[in-house]
């Protein structure tokens, strides 16, 4: 019997199905068939049956592809934001970062104000991933952080919360050259607390060895290895557990599936 692999299976699935996601621009544009009511509901049948594949074929640990340091890309791009500007964002990069704080709040029992240092001082990982774009290119790169289960962990998440919404520094406000033709908005991104808890799933600082560069992200960036790029939110500044995305933005758990993007990314 021919083996099955779980890209293959989701790849299939989709094509199936006749869908094919469009990437950033296309989906922007609101063309009719993306914004028709029929393919939208489509869209998110489709979500709901990779979501529960990937979760029965992977299980709750699995670990994504680690690489050598031989194989990290001579080129990694920096998409969406390069400099999320603005005055605040400009003096805390002049400082060096040593105001910056990151926030855990919402459904915990100890909110949790902790300075770039704090948690460059946390129980650090270390992992060589691919980080695959929904534009269709990858790369890649090394990346060291805190896991995010042990700051959460410690923060009391609270019986009934099911997803935490990461906040971040970059305002998008409608500039093709920040990644496509989108409308104004702060980015944001949200994971379900299962995904939060994966042990690849980091707050990451150093990119390559060295302290994340400004496109990249700095001086904090999710990094959550089982999902696509767009879900890898950088300039994270307050992470805020919850039991609904109902009344963020848009609703719909990010600032590209507020734009007709998948909530759950799952490669």
């Amino acid at each position: 019997m021919a083996l099955i692999t779980r890209r293959g299976m989701l790849i299939g699935g989709a094509a199936g199905s006749g869908l094919l996601l469009a990437g950033c621009d296309k989906i922007l544009q609101g063309d009719h068939l993306n914004g028709s009511a029929s393919f939208q509901r489509v869209l998110a049948a489709a979500q709901g049956w990779t979501l529960s594949s990937q979760r029965f074929l992977l299980g709750g640990g699995a670990l994504a592809r680690e690489f050598k340091p031989s194989d990290i890309s001579r080129h990694f791009k920096a998409n969406g934001t390069s400099h999320p500007g603005g005055e605040d964002y400009a003096r805390h990069l002049e400082e060096g970062f040593a105001n910056w704080r990151l926030r855990v709040d919402g459904m915990v029992a100890r909110p949790l104000s902790l300075s770039v240092d704090e948690i460059r001082r946390l129980p650090a990982r270390t992992q060589i991933t691919r980080h695959d774009c929904v534009e269709g290119w990858s790369a890649i790169g090394q990346w060291t952080g805190a896991p995010l289960g042990p700051i959460l962990k410690a923060a009391g998440v609270a019986p009934g919360a099911k997803y935490a919404i990461f906040y971040c520094a970059d305002n998008l406000e409608g500039e093709p050259a920040k990644g496509g033709q989108q409308s104004p908005g702060q980015y944001y991104e949200s994971l379900a607390l299962v995904d939060c808890f994966h042990p690849q799933t980091l707050i990451a600082y150093d990119m390559n060895g060295a302290p994340l560069g400004v496109p990249y992200g700095a001086p904090l960036r999710l990094r959550v290895e089982r999902q696509l790029g767009y879900k890898h939110a950088k300039y994270v500044q307050r992470i805020r557990i919850t039991d609904t995305l109902a009344g963020v933005s848009g609703g719909k758990g990010g600032y590209w599936e507020d734009r007709g993007y998948e909530w759950y990314a799952g490669i």
